[in-house]
């Protein structure tokens, strides 16, 4: 094809394409009627031509296929498994070998197991305590010097050495929850005196009183009031603050009264029993009696049992114990 001299042709020609291309092929909608055609469709949809399908399903391997009519075995062989458990569990439950050796070897309560009581603390302990540097004089009235365990200076209410080499706090070997006397003083004394005159009195072994044993009181040893040992309250000492209860040895079983096998009466005795330095029981009190004649015969019973003494320090002191006496018809 033959073009004019001095033109391209062929450029010119794309020149136009590209530029149409450009330009819009037709002026856009007005918004109101694509609106308005837009309401109409929706109340009116147009008719769509039917959907042509131009592809086939493949058939695919069913990749269950594995278990198929495994279902009803599996069920069979679960039931199976249940049943020889269950019948299982029935044959050793049933036996009576294995119920002797489960009643042999498991017991949740004791038969004569006693009821619940509680405990009260008890603060006043026995022994005593005593002391004094042969004074004329008698004790003088003051407060008690501090309690503890042990005593490395025993109270004194008149000072004879005024300027020691070693200065310690004066003790008594009490309990430290001990319901002491109490009297407001800033001396030393016994609460107990009722002089004012600074005295030691006429016991012996320092501390103060009529007493012995770096104590004060008429006791004898490092406690307070009346008794021995240490501690307070006269008597015999009370389990705790460094005393052992006593361990029981030998024991006799109570015998039935007429009166309580008659009437099938059970229950049980509760007393207080003194075990002394050799182990004998003495002092027996009743605390909760049973009546019909258990109560004599408990303390006959117990009058016949034979202990292991309680200790302080590794030595026998008596002890007061609580002891029940249990009354039980076969």
């Amino acid at each position: 094809m033959a073009y004019p001299s001095g033109t391209n042709a062929p450029q010119e020609a794309g020149a136009d394409i590209h530029l149409q291309r450009l330009l819009a092929a037709e002026v856009e909608e007005p918004f109101y009627r694509s609106f308005i055609r837009n309401i109409k469709e929706a109340i009116h949809p147009p008719k769509l031509p039917p959907l042509e399908v131009t592809s086939k399903p493949v058939p695919v391997k069913d990749i269950w296929g594995f278990y198929g009519g495994q279902e009803k075995r599996a069920g069979a062989t679960s039931i199976l498994i249940h049943v020889a458990v269950i019948g299982l569990l029935f044959l050793v439950g049933t036996n009576k070998t294995v119920q002797t050796i489960v009643k042999q070897q498991i017991q949740l309560i004791a038969p004569d197991l006693a009821p619940y009581q509680p405990t009260v603390k008890k603060t006043a302990m026995g022994g005593g305590g005593g002391g004094g540097d042969r004074s004329p004089t008698p004790p003088s009235k003051g407060k008690l010097p501090k309690l503890a365990t042990k005593q490395f200076v025993p109270p004194m209410a008149v000072v004879h050495n005024p300027d020691p080499k070693l200065v310690m706090e004066p003790t008594l070997v009490i309990q430290p929850d001990a319901n002491i006397p109490k009297v407001n003083m800033d001396v030393l004394g016994d609460p107990l005196a009722k002089s004012g005159i600074p005295s030691n009195g006429p016991g012996s072994g320092a501390g103060i009183g009529t007493g012995s044993g770096g104590g004060v009181g008429s006791g004898s040893g490092a406690g307070f009031g009346p008794g021995h040992g240490g501690n307070m309250g006269g008597g015999a000492y009370r389990i705790g603050g460094g005393v052992s209860p006593p361990k029981l040895l030998f024991k006799v079983e109570p015998e039935y009264s007429e009166e309580a096998r008659k009437a099938k009466f059970q229950g049980t005795v509760l007393l207080t029993v003194v075990v002394d330095e050799k182990g004998d029981p003495r002092d027996i009190r009743i605390i909760r009696p049973l009546g019909l004649g258990l109560d004599q015969k408990a303390i006959e019973a117990v009058q016949k049992w034979r202990f292991e003494p309680g200790k302080k320090e590794g030595k026998p002191v008596p002890v007061i114990a609580q002891v029940e006496v249990n009354f039980r018809l076969l």
